[in-house]
C-alpha cells in the first residue's frame, strides 16, 4: 500500500434512530480491533445525543 492511500476501517460505528424497517442509521465513525482482541479503538465524526451506538463490519465490496 502506498503512503497516500487510505486503508478502509474493518469495522463502522453507526448511530441507529427507531426501531425494524423504519431506523434511520448513520454513520459516525470508525472501529479497530486491538491486537489482543479484547478491546476496540474508536474514532468518532461526531457525539450523538441520542439513539444507539452499533458496530458493524465493514462491507468492503461495497466500499462502506
Amino acid at each position: 500500500m502506498r503512503r497516500n492511500e487510505k486503508k478502509l476501517a474493518p469495522y463502522a460505528v453507526y448511530l441507529v434512530e427507531g426501531e425494524g424497517d423504519n431506523a434511520l442509521w448513520t454513520k459516525i465513525g470508525a472501529a479497530w480491533k486491538h491486537q489482543d482482541g479484547k478491546g476496540f479503538n474508536i474514532q468518532l465524526i461526531c457525539l450523538p445525543l441520542n439513539g444507539r451506538l452499533v458496530i458493524r463490519e465493514t462491507d468492503a465490496e461495497a466500499g462502506r
